[in-house]
């Protein structure tokens, strides 16, 4: 029913502004549609949207509400890190960290927040 369309991830933020900043600046999304409800930006070559909206419960959520797919999880992560992004920090059974990075298996993850309190996450499968 719905595997022939595209999925678009919706985030709440404290402060459209800072997002906006956040998102077009640090991130290097692209601004798609703004309006008064809020800003879609478009994410990869594939139709991949991410639309932020203000809203009273931003940040309140304990787990992963984007993530991108990487080919080159290190180079990614030192370069938002030149935008002082800090990164987060989880321990799982089995995981190895390099610096900020997860390495589990085959597969390479970090994970950073928006300015809002949102938990973003980077992917490299190897």
């Amino acid at each position: 029913m719905l595997g022939d369309k595209n999925v678009m991830t919706n985030v709440a933020v404290k402060d459209i502004a800072e997002s906006k900043k956040f998102y077009g600046e640090t991130l290097g999304l692209k601004v798609e549609k703004d309006s008064d409800y809020g800003t879609t930006y478009s994410s990869g070559s594939d139709g991949g949207k991410l639309f932020v909206y203000p809203a009273p419960t931003a940040g309140s959520g304990k787990a992963t509400v984007a993530t991108w797919e990487v080919e080159d999880i290190k180079d990614v992560v030192s370069k938002l890190q030149e935008h002082n992004l800090e990164f987060e920090h989880y321990e799982f059974p089995g995981a190895e960290h390099d610096g900020p990075i997860h390495i589990m298996g085959g597969a390479k993850a970090a994970w950073f927040r928006d300015p809002s309190g949102n938990i973003l996450g980077l992917s490299e499968i190897a």
